[in-house]
């Protein structure tokens, strides 16, 4: 990636995630994974190898956090932003279209879309005109786009910054598609003038390419759901040209985050003795490796956390979840 822009595209890090200040439970917790995954998709801009950064937002798992936790997980952005390399950030729904403590975000190279608005950077020689939104719950996306002036923005390359659920995206260990709703953005709402559409909400890396303007997901950084337990996580590369219409999208590439497995253990314990359902708990816990997400669905009999975390290698985050014996 040598010609045009570089852009280094992340988004959905939930960051706070089973992190608590004060955890009533002692256990491994998942909060520092989310942290590191970020971190790890930071590493090209700290290298210098891209020439901004988009956020395409979800930066935290909710929005009434404490500013502690705020300025943790604006810290790695901030860092890229001390180095001269803009910072773009999307508010998500997480966040509920808002981040929280916004003073702590002020940085002349960090960009938030606290608003429909339009950032214009020059960056290799060219104007780059961001076009953006904070996450909308019912999405009217010609009148949103209206709100940025992003017409009225002379650019060589045009991009728009969003998240919000595309048609055509897909989730899940069942593939479910998003088709319409009234968050979702129909391809064909989408208008000619953008090079591409940069966008988080969907926590599975993909490209659309469905209508005019491609649409890029670089999904989470890390697994937020045992729904996401067969995804890949990571961040995106991309490089966009100058041409008609915006510019286009040159090529991309997906870079693979490490992560931890996730595991679903399915147990019928149904007229089962305390010291057979021990056993085979700790077999099932032992063949999913000692540093594993685990999740144990019993069937038949109410199974106590502590004892299933007790039988759990060390290190393996465990939750238990009771269902009903059906005959």
């Amino acid at each position: 990636m040598t010609e045009g822009v570089r852009i280094l595209l992340l988004a959905d890090t939930h960051l706070g995630f089973d992190d608590p200040a004060r955890p009533r439970v002692r256990r491994r917790r998942r909060g520092p994974d989310f942290f590191a995954g970020f971190e790890r998709a930071l590493q090209p801009a700290r290298r210098g190898e891209v020439d901004f950064v988009v956020h395409g937002g979800d930066l935290l798992y909710r929005r009434r956090v404490p500013p502690g936790l705020v300025e943790r997980a604006l810290a790695p952005l901030l860092r890229v932003a001390d180095l001269g390399i803009p910072v773009f950030l999307v508010p998500g729904n997480h966040e509920r279209s808002r981040i929280p403590y916004p003073l702590l975000a002020q940085h002349r190279n960090l960009h938030v879309f606290h608003r429909p608005h339009t950032f214009t950077v020059t960056v290799a020689g060219l104007r780059v005109a961001l076009a953006g939104f904070p996450f909308a719950r019912h999405i009217d996306l010609l009148r949103r786009l209206d709100q940025t002036g992003w017409r009225r923005h002379e650019a060589d390359i045009r991009l728009l910054c969003m998240h919000q659920a595309v048609e055509g995206a897909q989730v899940g260990v069942q593939d479910f598609t998003f088709c319409s709703g009234d968050d979702v953005v129909a391809h064909h709402e989408i208008p000619r003038g953008f090079a591409a559409v940069l966008s988080g909400h969907v926590h599975r890396w993909q490209v659309l390419g469905g209508g005019a303007v491609p649409v890029l997901y670089p999904g989470s950084v890390e697994r937020t759901s045992f729904q996401e337990r067969r995804e890949e996580k990571g961040y995106l590369l991309l490089r966009v040209t100058t041409g008609p219409a915006g510019g286009r999208l040159a090529d991309w590439r997906f870079v693979r985050l490490p992560t931890r497995p996730m595991r679903v253990v399915e147990m019928d314990a149904q007229g089962m003795g305390p010291a057979r359902l021990a056993d085979l708990l700790r077999a099932h816990l032992a063949e999913c490796g000692p540093d594993a997400v685990v999740r144990v669905d019993v069937r038949g009999a109410t199974v106590p956390a502590d004892l299933v975390r007790s039988l759990a290698p060390p290190g393996t985050n465990v939750t238990v979840s009771a269902r009903e014996h059906r005959a």
